[in-house]
């Protein structure tokens, strides 16, 4: 691994990159946290994922103090392995009551409640890692950002692929100019693997005990209980998930929205212009499949680029990688001096192409910083240390995330043209909701 970065290797990384400075609140140094040296974290959503995630904070010898979750059947095992951690069903009480003894909050849960956990966490000044996609909304990712400014503290979103080191290097690669200039991207996915495209459930069976179906509801809509909703198939529902594109694409369009500076047209407020078609959209759950054409305009010196998203079962057409029998998932950047094609979700393994003539290929001396794992960067980050997470919010997983969204808002409406300086779409006031969701009484931001 890499020698460390000094400051300013750093700064100027983050600067060739398009990733800003974020100057933060006073973090705690490493030596300033208790004598074991170790943060104090809790976690709303302690099954399924975030039960995962405990286990990986508590593996780097973090303490986990608090638990909540709705669903205790879907919790406990965690409550199980996590006996010393003092358990909610309800996060703003876990906040109210632990303000003091909590440093970081992780957030688990289905996507429409990131954001109210979320905010509520750095309002109270707590560092926060939150899983993909960010949040349910662009107007709840821009609320996201503005707080972690605010407050100046440390983030993360779950989007562990940013953490590898082969996609770093995949984006110094294509920063150095090897395949081009690149005009055409093509993104796959094999969600959905739950139900879409299909209509609301119309029996209303009794709430199991174990779950507190208002609270899991949060700031939806309220709709009777009925288990085609979760655990995990959720995500095919409008008024909880963001379907399978809101689920995969912060990690499958990962590296080439920071290859190729794709966040940029965002933060400079540009002009994006973004097509659907698929096979049919109800309003209740997403389609079971789509394809999502997004126009990027000039990023600097970068040319206009065609990003197209492929997901239930669509795929790019066969002969931009003759010979080549498609994975699942995977992405190809088409420059005009050759391709980048990165197999599989994470763009840890990707290749040249046409291999001839990259066959004595030597990637380029490394720009950007050479990770200890995604989940440790935040650690550190959160000690002091002098490390910035790259998928923090105010940076750039905001800006992921709302070009991800912006493809739900095509499935929604066909076609949308973002005007990213105002946050709104043009032309089209009936959009407005679906930019910011009005949230049920008694849920604010």
């Amino acid at each position: 691994m890499a020698e460390p970065m000094k400051r300013r290797e750093w700064f100027k990384t983050l600067a060739l990159s398009g990733l800003g400075l974020l100057t933060l609140r006073n973090p705690k140094s490493a030596w300033s946290y208790q004598a074991n040296n170790k943060l104090n974290m809790a976690f709303v959503g302690a099954g399924g994922q975030g039960g995962g995630l405990a286990n990986t904070f508590a593996g780097l010898g973090e303490n986990i103090v608090a638990l909540c979750d709705v669903d205790d059947q879907r919790a406990a095992e965690t409550y199980k392995r996590f006996p010393n951690a003092k358990r909610f069903k309800d996060f703003r009480k876990m906040l109210d009551e632990m303000a003091n003894e909590i440093d970081a909050v992780v957030v688990a849960t289905p996507d429409h409640t990131h954001a109210v956990a979320s905010v509520a966490a750095m309002k109270l000044s707590k560092h926060v890692y939150c899983e993909k996609p960010l949040t349910w909304c662009i107007g709840e990712a821009r609320v996201m950002r503005q707080v972690a400014i605010e407050k100046k503290v440390v983030t993360q979103m779950g989007n562990q692929g940013t953490g590898d080191n082969r996609l770093r290097q995949a984006v110094e690669v294509v920063w150095s100019g090897a395949i081009g200039k690149v005009r055409e991207v093509h993104i796959w996915s094999n969600r959905p693997i739950w139900p879409q495209g299909i209509e609301r459930p119309k029996e209303t069976p009794p709430v199991p005990p174990y779950l507190d179906w208002d609270l899991w509801l949060g700031p939806a809509p309220w709709c009777p209980y009925h288990p085609d909703y979760l655990p995990f198939r959720w995500r095919g529902w409008c008024d909880f998930g963001t379907g399978a594109l809101g689920d995969m694409g912060c990690h499958t369009m990962n590296m080439p929205v920071l290859a190729l500076k794709l966040h940029q047209a965002i933060a400079e407020g540009k002009t994006i212009v973004v097509h659907a078609e698929h096979s049919g959209f109800n309003g209740e759950s997403y389609p079971k499949w789509s394809i999502v054409r997004y126009f990027f305009p000039e990023r600097g010196d970068l040319p206009p680029v065609t990003v197209t998203w492929y997901d239930g079962g669509q795929k790019p057409p066969a002969d931009l990688l003759p010979g080549e029998k498609l994975p699942g998932s995977g992405a190809l950047l088409i420059g005009d001096k050759g391709m980048l094609y990165a197999p599989g979700d994470y763009a840890g393994e990707w290749r040249l192409l046409p291999a001839e003539q990259f066959k004595d290929y030597q990637p380029p001396e490394p720009i950007l910083p050479r990770s200890q794992g995604h989940h440790r960067e935040f650690v550190m980050a959160c000690k002091g240390e002098n490390i910035k997470p790259m998928s923090n919010f105010v940076d750039y997983a905001v800006y992921l995330t709302e070009i991800v969204l912006l493809g739900n808002l095509a499935i929604r409406f066909g076609k949308v043209v973002w005007d990213a300086r105002r946050g709104r779409v043009i032309g089209n006031p009936e959009a407005e909701p679906f930019v910011m969701r009005p949230y049920r009484k008694g849920w604010t931001l």
